[in-house]
């Protein structure tokens, strides 16, 4: 008889487990010779060295597939204790499995273009009106990477524009301060990881999320990067977020640049990046439509509606600047 211990690292143990401990229940009867022990993330088995072998074989082949597939149900492990294939759940497409199995992948044309953008350059700009999934991608293919271990972390980052004065008035330490301008980013996250997870992930700094000003003087080696927002950035604050990118990482800047919420006279850095870096090899740009908008129906009309009354105010002042010049001209 031989103590064995088998660690579970790749994933949340308590998703491992299942609910009320039913998955280590199953497990426990599926290898009745074995006397066993779960703690945390160690399960301590005590058997026969060709039982205990087999066992934590069986249960890294179970992990691995709860990280690919962000779900556990009791025939993959019954079908991978007894040495048959589990049903494979349809990937192809497929970004990340999120919450529950949930596939994500791309809704449009667009978003498959940001897919193909990001594998093949350094740096995707990726432009259009809100609701169109631009940062909900951003955020799935990074933590794909993260995931494939094809990078060591992520780093979120957006402007804090209308913050201004009003931080101030805010309760709390710097992160409560900041934290209601990067919600939408926990939310794309909380979608796609379990909260343990999510949770040990940030307490590690391997997801960060911080304000633009919180860059100055880094280089981002081994990461994906993501600047959210991205058209309320001033031009030095775009050239020097530009200029961390570090060795094996990539840069998605994601941005809408109807919605350009700085003081008046003051040039948006994304507008600017995107005239000096048109052509440049490495980086990609996609500009996404109101078609591709995949948020409630309503948003598109919403959208459409603003534009339309835009174009009217400004179809009316361009005809009473005319009128003046006919008036002057009489």
């Amino acid at each position: 008889m031989i103590e064995r211990i088998v660690i579970i690292d790749s994933i949340d143990p308590q998703t491992f487990y299942g609910v009320n401990n039913c998955n280590i229940s199953l497990i426990r009867n599926l290898f009745p010779k074995l006397r066993m022990a779960a703690r945390g993330n160690v399960i301590k088995v005590i058997g026969e060295e060709s039982e205990t072998s087999t066992f934590e074989k069986k249960v890294k082949e179970i992990e691995a597939y709860a990280v690919k597939y962000n779900k556990l149900t009791e025939d993959v492990i019954i079908d991978i204790i007894k040495g048959e294939p589990p049903k494979a759940m349809d990937s192809e497409g497929v970004i990340i499995f999120g919450q529950n199995g949930k596939p994500i992948s791309a809704r449009n044309p667009n978003q498959a273009k940001m897919v193909h953008s990001f594998h093949d350059n350094d740096l995707t700009f990726a432009l259009g009106p809100a609701g169109t999934g631009k940062t909900y991608i951003a955020i799935a293919l990074a933590v794909a990477a993260l995931k494939n271990r094809q990078a060591k972390k992520i780093i979120l980052s957006r402007p804090a524009v209308e913050a201004g004065e009003k931080l101030g008035f805010l309760p709390g330490d710097m992160k409560d301060k900041i934290d209601p301008y990067l919600q939408p980013l926990y939310d794309a996250l909380e979608d796609m990881l379990p909260a343990v997870k999510l949770k040990e992930y940030m307490e590690n700094n391997v997801i960060q999320i911080a304000p633009l000003a919180f860059m100055r003087g880094r280089t981002l080696n081994d990461a994906i990067i993501i600047l959210d927002e991205a058209q309320n950035t001033t031009k030095h604050q775009m050239k020097m977020f530009l200029t961390r990118l570090g060795m094996n990482a990539k840069m998605v800047i994601t941005g809408d640049v109807t919605q350009i919420d700085l003081p008046r006279h003051t040039q948006s850095g994304l507008l600017q990046a995107l005239r000096i870096l048109r052509g440049v090899k490495g980086i990609g740009v996609i500009e996404y439509e109101k078609k591709d908008i995949v948020r409630h129906p309503l948003v598109q009309r919403i959208v459409d509606a603003y534009e339309a009354r835009e174009q009217k105010v400004d179809d009316e002042f361009e005809a009473k600047l005319n009128n003046n010049d006919n008036n002057n001209e009489d």
